[in-house]
Formats: C-alpha cells, sequence, structure tokens
C-alpha cells in the first residue's frame, strides 16, 4: 500500500493500525488502538485517519487486487468466481456523523439510528472469500445541506446515489482491473435496480439476483407477469421441481426445492427457490451472456454463493472492528472500512492458502447409526484462527512505563471531559442551579 501515501509515517502508522485491529483487543477505538501500537496519545492514528494525505480509494484498489490474486492462486480446480453485494450497517448515535439517519438496519433487527455502507465480496467457491470494495451511502438531505456537509467532512463533488448505483460504482473498479466474475449475486436491494442490472447487461456481465414477488417480467409467451403469478400458474406440476444443495453450510448441505422458468427473453431466467418444509419462496432474476454455459446446476452454484458476504461482515465485526469505529467524519469512515479489509484480506487469503495442508477432518458419515471415528481430525484454518495466530506474533514491545502512562493519560482525559460535562449541565440547568 505505499504508493497509496504521500509521506512515509502514515504508511507506517496504517500498518500499526492493521496490526491493532488484528490483535485480541476487546474494542478498537482511537485510544486502544493507539496504546496497542505504543503511541503516547491518539494523536497519530486520529490524524491517519482525519487529515493525513493518502488516496483511501487506491488503497482499496491495492487491497481488491492483493485479495482476487491470493484466493485466484488457493482455487486448485475451476471453482467459480462470485461477486456478491449486500450493505452493512453500524449503529450510531446522535446526528454529527456523516450518513447517520434512521433506516432499517439488519444489524439491530429493526429501524434504528446509524449507517450503511455497501460492500462487495469476492468469493472463490470451495476457496475463500473477502471484501474488495465499499462505498457509504449518504443521504441526499447531508449532501444538500452546506452546513451539514461541511461539518461531516463529505466531498464538494460528492452526488446522491443510491445502493444500487453505488453498486455499480464499486463493480466498475472491479472490472476496470480485470477482475472477472461468472456471476453477480445481490439481494432485492440490487435485483429491483433497473440500473444495475442494464449495467451488468452492457458489461456482458452474467448476474444471479434476488427480486421480490412483485418484481415483473415477460414469459416466453409474451405474457405479462409478477413472479407469484408465474409461480402460481406455471410452477403447480410437482415435477417442475428439483431438490438441489445450495452448498454447504455449518451444519451441512442447505437443501432446498428449485425451480427455473424461461423469459421472453433468450438469456434471461426466473429461477425459483422453494423451503422443503415452510415451502417459503424466495424468487431470482438471472442473465447468462451468449457462450457462457447455461444450466440449473450453475444457477443453483451462483444463488447459494451469495451468503459469503455476510461471513464477510460476521468476521469484519467480530475479528476485526468493522462496526467499533468511533469516527464521524466522511473520509474517516472510509479510511477505517479500508484498513479492516486489509486485515480481512490478508487473514482470508493465507486461510484461503493453506486449507489443503491444514484440513484434517475424518471423512463425513454416511449412515445415520454410523459410530464416530477414534481421531476427528481438525478442520481447515479459518480466518479468526488466522487472525489469532498472527496477533500473537505482530504485538508490538512495550516501553518502560507504557502502562501506567496510558492509565494516566487515560485518567486525566476522562477527568477533564467529566468537567466540561458538568459545565455544560450547569449553563442547561441555570434556574436550578440558583435554586440548590
Amino acid at each position: 500500500m505505499r504508493p497509496s501515501f504521500v509521506r512515509v509515517e502514515p504508511w507506517l502508522q496504517a500498518a500499526k493500525y492493521v496490526g491493532a485491529v488484528m490483535s485480541s483487543l476487546p474494542k478498537r477505538n482511537g485510544w486502544s488502538i493507539a496504546e496497542h501500537a505504543g503511541d503516547r496519545t491518539p494523536d497519530r492514528t486520529q490524524r491517519l485517519l482525519n487529515h493525513a494525505a493518502w488516496d483511501t480509494f487506491a488503497a482499496m484498489g491495492v487491497v481488491r487486487r492483493y485479495a482476487v490474486a491470493g484466493l485466484d492462486e488457493a482455487a486448485r480446480w475451476a471453482a467459480m468466481r462470485i461477486g456478491a453485494l449486500d450493505e452493512s450497517g453500524q449503529e450510531k448515535k446522535g446526528q454529527a456523523t456523516a450518513g447517520v439517519k434512521r433506516q432499517h438496519m439488519g444489524c439491530a433487527g429493526g429501524v434504528e439510528n446509524g449507517i450503511n455502507t455497501v460492500h462487495l465480496s469476492y468469493v472463490r467457491e470451495k476457496t475463500g472469500h473477502a471484501l474488495i470494495g465499499a462505498r457509504q451511502w449518504i443521504p441526499a438531505a447531508q449532501i444538500a445541506d452546506p452546513v451539514k456537509s461541511l461539518v461531516m467532512g463529505l466531498p464538494p463533488d460528492l452526488v446522491f446515489r443510491t445502493k444500487g448505483q453505488l453498486a455499480i460504482g464499486i463493480c466498475a473498479d472491479a472490472l476496470a482491473d480485470g477482475i472477472g466474475f461468472d456471476f453477480m449475486c445481490g439481494d432485492e436491494v440490487y435485483g429491483s435496480c433497473t440500473e444495475l442490472r442494464e449495467f451488468f447487461e452492457g458489461h456482458d456481465q452474467g448476474y444471479v439476483l434476488r427480486v421480490p414477488s412483485s418484481f415483473h417480467l415477460t414469459l416466453a409467451r409474451g405474457t405479462a407477469v409478477t413472479c407469484a403469478e408465474a409461480v402460481r400458474s406455471l410452477l403447480k406440476n410437482t415435477r417442475r421441481w428439483e431438490v438441489r444443495s445450495a452448498g454447504k453450510g455449518s451444519k451441512g448441505d442447505r437443501w432446498y426445492g428449485w425451480a427455473w422458468l424461461a423469459t421472453a427473453s433468450p438469456r434471461h431466467y426466473l429461477l425459483v427457490r422453494r423451503h422443503l418444509r415452510t415451502r417459503e419462496l424466495a424468487f431470482h432474476y438471472c442473465y447468462v451472456p451468449e457462450g457462457q454455459v447455461l444450466s440449473l446446476t450453475r444457477l443453483v452454484r451462483a444463488a447459494g454463493l451469495r451468503w459469503p458476504v455476510e461471513e464477510d461482515f460476521e468476521f469484519g465485526k467480530d475479528c476485526f472492528g468493522l462496526d467499533q469505529s468511533q469516527v464521524r467524519l466522511y473520509t474517516a469512515i472510509a479510511r477505517h472500512t479500508v484498513l479492516v479489509m486489509v486485515a480481512l484480506a490478508i487473514c482470508a487469503v493465507t486461510a484461503a492458502l493453506l486449507k489443503g495442508r491444514t484440513d484434517t477432518q475424518a471423512p463425513p458419515p454416511v449412515r445415520p447409526d454410523q459410530p464416530p471415528p477414534p481421531d476427528p481430525g481438525m478442520i481447515p484454518l479459518t480466518v479468526p484462527e488466522v487472525k489469532r495466530l498472527l496477533a500473537a506474533t505482530t504485538t508490538p514491545p512495550r516501553p518502560s512505563g507504557h502502562a501506567e502512562h496510558w492509565s494516566r493519560w487515560t485518567r486525566r482525559h476522562q477527568a477533564r471531559s467529566r468537567w466540561f460535562h458538568q459545565r455544560a449541565r450547569l449553563a442547561r440547568n441555570a434556574k436550578i442551579t440558583l435554586v440548590t
């Protein structure tokens, strides 16, 4: 990442930052990261995120090329390459953070105050996956308000973009780097975006995108129907459903019923997934460019490879503090995201390259009454385990008196903050103060 930095000092500080997010710190903020890096105050960490001169999105490109090259090298067979789009949220308090708004957040399970960032994950089937692109979603009202734009550090040339349009920008950067995907995948947010689908088709990029049941399509006979209507009228015959695995989860194969329908376009198809127990339906609108292999098996494999982006969010948050940043400016949020992507890419590529050498699991059972093996072996190295092992070897030495210094610095800073809070409260409650 050195070419992305104007001076060497911020580059060295970025290395300390990545080492801190890969450490065993329970919380990763300006104070804890600076203490782990051996700094006397958080000033250098805050300067790295807010004011230092370095190209954030050029660094993201470095991470993207590194992750893709590493996962491709680790793939030992013609594994499918999937680009998975999804957004990740982070709860925030107050109204001063760039992009903050009351909105639906999956991490909170409902409508909460927070920020949302669109991510692209590179998934190499049965090999590994990592985040390779990100763009934060900013509400139009904040961009249009010059005062809020200045306070939140929004770029002067920033224009409002929907999540689908942000996904176009991320995918355009990946395609410009020469990264190829067999299919792009995403949930209803991206499947409902006509502009995104047209972008993929204009670049001969196949996709398998989730769409809502109200999504309209034209069948081969020229009849315009919704997905729900198409299923009711054409898939009543149980012989048209095939039970196939959507890939292996933590508890084994994920079995669903699958069916597909041709549309008026020879390259577009509707892929329907049905839960075997609840009969719940999920719809995927698919595009297969001319010259590529077209089969139900390929589409089912692609649809089942969307879930790793959720695992990337889990690793990013639980292992590297993706949602623990206490920054508020637009640039600082983007830089924290990039540095967390660095840590995730390093661990994901390491785990992928060592997968064949560290996987000593016993063969899976084939009968329900089969006795357990005498030696179950070990699962391959995972991203969290690689992170733990690397953290143990990269912990910087501590100078004499460092812990005591940080204890004094923290208590002094907290005392100063408490004093100012008390003064602010006295100013707000002037009448109560005079009475007491």
